[in-house]
């Protein structure tokens, strides 16, 4: 049985239609495994951090918080708990979005992760990683990946 469903969305303040629409479709996905009812999801959102520990300089804050628009990535992860039934909760955190999203499943015991797939490919993969493949290899559990459709 499922008992905890990490699902990583990625929102953003002004979410441009291509992620809506991905997050969407995690969300459509989590619904047609029709979880028990005693099953807890937990919708998560990794912000990236600009700076490695290395960088952070001491008189300067590692995350600019008067930019950071919390209270528009948790309305949007609220509006999508409200599509759920059954138990839930939400997690907002900051860093590399593989290590929080591995280290979220951990903390909350997770027997599944979710997630959307941006689709990257070819040098764009190279360059950027791909998230999606650094979570499936490094998850403390299965790991299911939405591809944009």
């Amino acid at each position: 049985m499922l008992n905890t469903i990490l699902v990583a969305l990625d929102v953003t303040a002004n979410t441009p239609i291509a992620k809506s629409e991905l997050s969407d479709q995690v969300l459509k996905t989590l619904q047609e495994l029709h979880l028990e009812a005693r099953s807890k999801v937990v919708l998560a959102h990794v912000v990236p951090s600009n700076q490695s520990e290395v960088e952070v300089v001491v008189d300067r804050p590692a995350t600019d918080v008067e930019h950071f628009p919390y209270s528009q990535i948790e309305q949007q992860l609220h509006a999508y708990q409200r599509r759920l039934d059954g138990e839930s909760a939400v997690e907002i955190v900051i860093g590399d979005p593989a290590e929080e999203i591995v280290r979220l499943a951990k903390i909350h015991n997770a027997d599944l992760i979710v997630l959307g797939s941006r689709g990257l490919t070819g040098m764009k993969r190279i360059l950027l990683g791909s998230v999606s493949s650094q979570i499936v290899e490094d998850a403390p559990c299965s790991v299911l990946v939405v591809k944009p459709k």
